[in-house]
C-alpha cells in the first residue's frame, strides 16, 4: 500500500468515527493514539529497560482493532536525550520526556512542571523481607505446573505474553517466574493497579484526619454551593460514582480512543484541571460509570492535602506507604502539570506489588504499625451497588452479586478474594481466606474472560496451597459499607 492510499484510509477510518461521535471527538483520535503509544514506549524503556519494538508489538496485539491506527504510525526512541516521538503520517504528534526518577511525560508544548524529587531519606521497612534476593522457585510440584501453565502459551490467539508471577502466602513468597528480560526487580507498568494505590493513600490521609469521605471533596471548582458538582464525595470518587461526563475507561480498544477520558489523558497537559471543568451527566452517587478522571481527581486532592507541590506528593507517598512496606523499585509517572497521573502510571516489580497486597491481607497494618484507617480494607472490598463488574472503593471484589463477581467465584475464585486490577493483564489479588497474594503481569486482551489465564492461575494456585486454617482478618471485626462514613477511625 503507498503512502497516499494509507492516508486516504487513516483519514476515511477517522472521518467516519466523527459521522458517528461527532468531529470534535474524532479530531482527538490521533493525538491519543500516539500519546497512547509514546507514554508506554517511553515508559516501559526507560523505567523498566524493556525493548520497545517487541512491547509495542504485543501491546498493541492485546488491544481490539488498534491495528487500524498502528500500522501508520512512526516512532522514534532517542537514547541520548531519553524521549520517544511517535507520529501517524502527520494527522498526529506526541512526544514523551523521561526525567530521572520521576518517568514519562508527555510534552504537549508548554513548560513541564518543574519537579523536586524528594530525596531518599533511607527509611527503613516495617514490613518484613518477603524472600532473598534470589528468585523462588515453586515449593511444590502442585505451584511449578501452575506456573507452567501460566507461562505457556495457547496454539492459537489470543497470546497471554505473561511477564511475571510472584505467589506469597502467609507473607512470604512461594513462587515466582519471570519472562526473559524482566526479574525481581524491574519496574512494570500496572496500568490501573495504579488506581488501587491512590486508594491507599487517600485511605492514609483519612486516617490522618487530611480528608473525609462524606461531605463534599475539596476540589477547588466546585466549591460553588450551587454547582452541582459541589455534592461530589470522596466516597464517590473513589466508587466512580461521581456522575462526571468523561466517558467510559474500561475497556483497552481502538474504540476507547474516542472518550473524552482519553482527550484529558493525552491531549491535556493538566489533567485534574480539564477532569474538574467537565459537567455532569447524572446525579452523584447515582450511576456507576468506571473511568480514569475520577482518580486523576483524588491525586490532586492527594497532592494539595500534602503540601501543594509535586514533591509534596512524591514524598507523602514514599514516607506514608512504599516505605513501610518495603517498595523500593517504584516509579510514580505525572502529568504536565506536575499531579501524580493516579489513574494508570504507576511502575513498580512484581514483588513490590505483591507487598503492596500484603498490607492489605494484613488489614491495613505493617510490623504492628497501622498504615491504613481501621476498616479501610472491607471498606475498600465493599461491593459499589450497581457495577456490573464487581468493584468496591478502588479494588474489585468478590462480594455482592455483581456479574463480575458471579463469573469469578464460577470459575473457582474463592468469595473473599478481591483485587487490583490493569488493563492487559495486570492483577494484584489477595485472598484472606487462603492467606494468599497472587501478582500477575502481562499483556493479554482483556476478553474472552480465559484470555490472560487468571482464572486457571487462582485456581491452580489456591489447590497447590490449600486453605489456611484461620478465617479471614477483612471479614472479621467492624467495616465500613457503601454509604457509611468512617471518618479519623
Amino acid at each position: 500500500m503507498t503512502r497516499r492510499s494509507k492516508i486516504i484510509l487513516l483519514a476515511t477510518t477517522i472521518a467516519c468515527a466523527g459521522l458517528a461521535l461527532g468531529a470534535a471527538r474524532a479530531r482527538d483520535v490521533p493525538k491519543v493514539a500516539t500519546g497512547f503509544i509514546a507514554d508506554i514506549l517511553c515508559s516501559e524503556t526507560f523505567v523498566s529497560g524493556l525493548d520497545a519494538r517487541r512491547n509495542l508489538a504485543e501491546t498493541t496485539d492485546a488491544m481490539p482493532g488498534s491495528g487500524l491506527l498502528t500500522w501508520a504510525m512512526d516512532f522514534q526512541v532517542d537514547r541520548v536525550r531519553k524521549d520517544v516521538t511517535v507520529t501517524l503520517l502527520g494527522l498526529g504528534r506526541s512526544h514523551a520526556v523521561y526525567r530521572e526518577g520521576l518517568g514519562c511525560t508527555l510534552d504537549h508544548g508548554a513548560d513541564i512542571a518543574d519537579v523536586a524529587l524528594p530525596p531518599d531519606d533511607k527509611q527503613p521497612a516495617l514490613l518484613p523481607e518477603i524472600a532473598g534476593p534470589s528468585i523462588v522457585p515453586p515449593q511444590s510440584e502442585a505451584l511449578s505446573a501452575a506456573l507452567d501453565r501460566a507461562f505457556t502459551e495457547p496454539a492459537q490467539p489470543p497470546y497471554r505474553r505473561t511477564r511475571a508471577i510472584v505467589v506469597m502466602k502467609a507473607g512470604r513468597i512461594i513462587a515466582e517466574r519471570y519472562a526473559d528480560g524482566i526479574g525481581p526487580e524491574t519496574p512494570l507498568l500496572g496500568f490501573s493497579m495504579t488506581k488501587s494505590v491512590i486508594s491507599a493513600l487517600t485511605g492514609i490521609l483519612v486516617r490522618q484526619g487530611k480528608l473525609r469521605l462524606d461531605g463534599p471533596a475539596p476540589v477547588a471548582a466546585w466549591q460553588d454551593q450551587n454547582d452541582p458538582r459541589h455534592a461530589i464525595t470522596v466516597d464517590q470518587l473513589l466508587r466512580h460514582t461521581a456522575g462526571l461526563t468523561l466517558g467510559s475507561s474500561l475497556q483497552a480498544s481502538l474504540g476507547s480512543a474516542f472518550e473524552p477520558v482519553n482527550r484529558m489523558k493525552f491531549v491535556e497537559g493538566d489533567m485534574a484541571a480539564y477532569a474538574a471543568s467537565m459537567p455532569l451527566s447524572t446525579a452523584p452517587g447515582t450511576v456507576w460509570n468506571y473511568h480514569d478522571g475520577n482518580t486523576i481527581l483524588l491525586a490532586h486532592l492527594i497532592r494539595n492535602a500534602a503540601g501543594g507541590h509535586p514533591g509534596d506528593a512524591l514524598r507523602f507517598a514514599r514516607r506514608e506507604l512504599f516505605a513501610p512496606l518495603g517498595m523500593r523499585h517504584v516509579t510514580l509517572q505525572l502529568d504536565g502539570a506536575g499531579t501524580i497521573e493516579g489513574s494508570s502510571e504507576m511502575l513498580a516489580s512484581a514483588r513490590d506489588w505483591a507487598r503492596f497486597g500484603q498490607l492489605y491481607l494484613d488489614d491495613g497494618v505493617a510490623g504492628g504499625k497501622r498504615i491504613l484507617p481501621e476498616g479501610w480494607v472491607n471498606y475498600s472490598a465493599t461491593a459499589t451497588p450497581n457495577a456490573w463488574v464487581g468493584i468496591g472503593a478502588g479494588f474489585w471484589t468478590n462480594q455482592g452479586d455483581s456479574f463480575g463477581a458471579t463469573l469469578r467465584i464460577k470459575h473457582g475464585w474463592p468469595r473473599d478474594a478481591f483485587f487490583a486490577k490493569g488493563t492487559i493483564g495486570q492483577y494484584t489479588i489477595v485472598i484472606p481466606s487462603e492467606k494468599l497474594v497472587i501478582v500477575r503481569m502481562g499483556r493479554s486482551p482483556n476478553g474472552p474472560p480465559e484470555a490472560d489465564g487468571v482464572f486457571d492461575l487462582v485456581r491452580d494456585v489456591v489447590a497447590a496451597t490449600g486453605a489456611a486454617s484461620s478465617p479471614s482478618p477483612r471479614l472479621r471485626g467492624e467495616g465500613w459499607g457503601e454509604g457509611e462514613s468512617p471518618q479519623g477511625k
